[in-house]
């Protein structure tokens, strides 16, 4: 009896679809810019009590940039929508990729379900206000998922438009509340929160693991690697691209925010105001109707990274279908659009029956599925990286190469350095992080089902090569796997 597998056909991804752009849109819009310059720079301030929160965003900004120096490198190499699983598996060893895929699964699904909860209280909120309908953030929420849901099943590139349009909408919004707030300052334009000498202050590390969860999505580049036009150039291209932008866009909105209230008072005015600060800040100065569109945008921001986080979450399911390492049916894609439909209808089942529980359990929205579940499956990106830059180092240590020793061990080694030590200080300030008591035991739940995650991966790859080494040996093959020969079980047993 042969095991079933998807056909080469199914089993591809929609090839050419993705320029330089597209990429872009999609991983800018994962990052949700508005959103983290009007929630996650405020609640920044807030929740650390740190003013040096605009140059932890640059200083973050800089240390992806190395992060991205051999990440693209292996891009170049291995073109698969696997990212992280495929790279670690190449770099560490079959056992270490599953686990990675297992951990990356997680963590991205994390992401995407956890913005359901800011999506949903904060659109409900809004209608509230600005119409008086009083509705609940679970039904604002499934409004959202069914749109996701749809989107998910149609050509990629045309969700890469409707990504575009609301990016462009929300990065120039920012842009214009800077320039409002810079040039309307609290006294005088003050440079305070952007001193260099912020980054050895106390707290700074809760404020860098705070702004390094502003750019997950950035490393989502490779994801959709598959079906760019030329990924050797558009992956590295769009990588560099995304990080540049956000990271100023970041660091810029939050100085902007310290320079309007006074760097003295920046704190008490996000812990006062939340995430209306910036809409605060710029109302006497601008038209009611700029404002509204601003806080529209915050909303469509939301959406936006809803929407990408789920096409990533799609790919990986695909990648690991495709492979066999999961059922082989999440490994097929649909003939009339190319997207990976198995993938990406499990996902959204995942994300409706978390919706359905914490709408049954009364839940708060912000606080126990947008904040934790978010920053959780920030904690989870990170390990990916920390643990991918360290693959980078062991596949071209294994692999002959022209790289250099600064793409190929270097900026690897030095960006796995330092996000090691910002892994350190998010675990051991996560109960910060989630605002509950240092004895909670929520603080290492979060972190443990990590650990959890990835075990139950390695483990499921000891089992594979025992027991179906057929599809052991193909792990981390891409495309390559849909040819691969399927053995029998009794061509696979091996002799007593």
């Amino acid at each position: 009896m042969r095991t079933s597998k998807p056909d080469t056909v199914s089993a591809v991804l929609a090839r050419g679809r993705l320029g330089i752009p597209s990429v872009v849109f999609f991983v800018i819009a994962a990052a949700a810019p508005l959103t983290v310059v009007a929630g996650g720079a405020t609640t920044g301030y807030a929740v650390t009590g740190v003013v040096g929160i605009p140059v932890s965003y640059l200083v973050v900004a800089a240390i992806l940039a190395l992060f991205a120096v051999g990440y693209v490198a292996m891009s170049r190499r291995i073109v698969n929508a696997g990212a992280f699983y495929t790279y670690v598996t190449h770099g560490l060893g079959k056992p270490a990729g599953v686990a990675t895929a297992f951990v990356a699964l997680l963590a991205y699904n994390a992401m995407q379900i956890g913005l359901y909860g800011g999506f949903g209280a904060v659109l409900a909120q809004f209608l509230q206000d600005r119409y008086g309908w009083n509705t609940t953030w679970w039904l604002c929420a499934l409004a959202a998922w069914a749109a996701v849901t749809v989107l998910g099943l149609l050509r990629i590139d045309l969700n890469g438009k409707v990504l575009a349009v609301v990016l462009v909408a929300e990065c120039a919004v920012a842009v214009v509340f800077d320039v409002v707030m810079v040039s309307n300052p609290a006294a005088s334009v003050s440079f305070d929160t952007l001193a260099p000498s912020h980054i050895f202050a106390a707290g700074i590390g809760a404020a860098l693991v705070t702004a390094i969860t502003g750019f997950v999505g950035f490393e989502g580049t490779v994801v959709f690697s598959e079906e760019t036009k030329d990924p050797r150039r558009t992956v590295p291209r769009a990588t560099y691209i995304a990080v540049t932008i956000i990271g100023l866009l970041y660091g810029l909105s939050a100085w902007a925010m310290s320079v309007a209230t006074g760097p003295d008072n920046i704190v008490d005015a996000a812990r006062t105001d939340g995430t209306d600060l910036i809409f605060n800040l710029v109302s006497p100065h601008l038209g009611s109707s700029i404002v509204t569109v601003g806080r529209v945008l915050f909303i469509t921001s939301l959406f936006a990274a809803l929407l990408a986080f789920h096409h990533t979450v799609a790919r990986y399911l695909f990648a690991l279908g495709r492979e066999r390492v999961l059922p082989a049916w999440l490994g097929r894609t649909s003939r009339r659009t190319g997207a990976p439909k198995a993938g990406s209808i499990v996902q959204s089942v995942i994300a409706v029956a978390v919706l359905i529980g914490y709408a049954v359990a009364s839940a708060d929205p912000i606080v126990h599925l947008f904040f934790w579940i978010t920053v959780t499956g920030g904690l989870g990106v990170l390990i990916l990286m920390t643990v991918t830059s360290a693959a980078v180092v062991g596949f071209f240590a294994r692999t002959p190469h022209r790289d250099g020793l600064w793409r190929s061990a270097i900026a690897p080694l030095a960006a796995a350095g330092a996000l090691a030590a910002i892994l350190v200080v998010t675990i051991q300030e996560f109960d910060v992080l989630l605002g509950v008591a240092a004895t909670s035991p929520l603080r290492w739940w979060f972190p443990a089902a990590y650990g959890i995650a990835a075990v139950l991966g390695a483990v499921w790859a000891v089992i594979l090569r025992a027991t179906r080494p057929d599809v052991f040996t193909a792990i981390g093959l891409g495309a390559d796997s849909a040819t691969a020969p399927v053995r029998t079980p009794d061509a696979t047993r091996q002799p007593a």
